[in-house]
């Protein structure tokens, strides 16, 4: 009679799964804020709105991923900062609609379980979800036999906000309104697969001194996305803010045009700010036109928030290197004055 198989023999081992679990626990109890009910281990998580502080809230939710940003941290074994790109990504869309986040749920997806570097993936979740105020209520850690190879894994989030009901943004965007740009940490997590390419053309291994930072290239690359949470409800607490556009893929070509009516387009001063090195490093190397950067990349500015131009500089002043770089126009997308330098 032949031995029967087990679970670990085709490839799952649950106790490392489990090992998992425990390590991570006190990361995500670090993130426990008004309104979290249970820990992790449930069939589901709970969160109390009431007990958040809010009467009449509107939810709004987001979901995103890291995308091949990771290939990079794979090969480098750099996986820290790669959980906060996975927040960052969720709650900086989730803010521009006017909402506090609440709560984050992870999902971790693997061919083979590493735990350590999984626990280093998720506590860097844990570390964004407390600085920017909301709780890591649960995930799923996914260990697929032969859907990865060796060493990868794959990353997906979701963020739950609230804003009570009237408090929703975009509102009331006007001509004329001061467009204010929140400087980003670097590429974030958008334009990698063209990041690779120059990479190549340019002959250069993550390992090698960065051209434009003194960090080896990959660690430079993998500057985590920065969180704008606390920036953006701060302006809207001030009452001035109209909305908010988180600087993503598409640039500022495509992300702004969607928190402006119809009828309003922007013009964005490009030399309202010095287009940080990496970029310049990107364009140079790949030969990349400057209309391919402001579509493809952030090109400095990770976020923008639309204000009542009467407040423009109280804002910007009081926002941490905040720049004004437009005004809202009449028409239609974004112009540019000057050029990237």
């Amino acid at each position: 009679m032949t031995n029967g198989l087990t679970y670990a023999q085709s490839g799952v081992d649950i106790e490392a799964g489990d090992a998992l679990v425990e390590r991570i626990k006190p990361a995500a109890k670090a993130t426990e804020r008004p309104g979290t009910m249970a820990g992790l281990g449930g069939f589901g998580a709970l969160f109390d709105l009431k007990a958040a502080g809010y009467s009449d809230p509107v939810l709004v939710a987001a979901t995103d991923g890291v995308g091949t940003k990771l290939k990079l941290a794979i090969d480098t074994g750099l996986h820290d900062g790669v959980g906060q790109d996975l927040v960052a990504m969720c709650v900086n869309d989730l803010v521009c609609q006017g909402a506090e986040p609440l709560f984050f749920l992870d999902y971790f997806a693997t061919g083979k379980l590493a735990p350590d570097a999984a626990a280093r993936v998720i506590e860097g979740i844990a570390r964004a979800c407390k600085e920017a105020g909301c709780a890591l209520i649960g995930g799923e850690t996914a260990e697929m036999p032969g859907m990865y190879s060796d060493g990868d894994y794959d990353l997906a989030g979701f963020a739950v906000g609230a804003a009570e009901r009237g408090t929703l943004l975009p509102a009331d965007v006007a001509e004329g309104d001061a467009i204010i740009g929140l400087p980003s940490t670097g590429v974030h997590s958008n334009g990698f697969s063209l990041v690779r390419r120059v990479v190549e053309r340019a002959g250069l291994n993550w390992s090698d001194p960065s051209p434009f930072s003194d960090a080896t290239l990959g660690e430079a690359l993998l500057a985590p996305t920065a969180l704008y949470v606390q920036t953006v409800l701060a302006a809207k607490a001030s009452g001035a803010l109209r909305a908010a556009a988180h600087i993503t893929g598409g640039g500022l070509t495509e992300n702004l045009p969607r928190v402006l009516p119809d009828g309003l387009g922007a013009r964005i001063d490009l030399t309202a700010w010095d287009l940080p090195s990496v970029f310049r490093w990107i364009a140079d190397n790949g030969g990349v036109a400057e209309a391919e950067m402001l579509r493809t990349f952030n090109c400095g500015m990770g976020m923008c928030l639309v204000v009542d131009s009467a407040h423009a500089e109280a804002i910007a002043t009081d926002t941490p290197n905040g720049v004004v770089i437009g005004r809202v126009v009449e028409g239609q997308g974004v112009h540019y004055d000057g050029a990237l330098a």
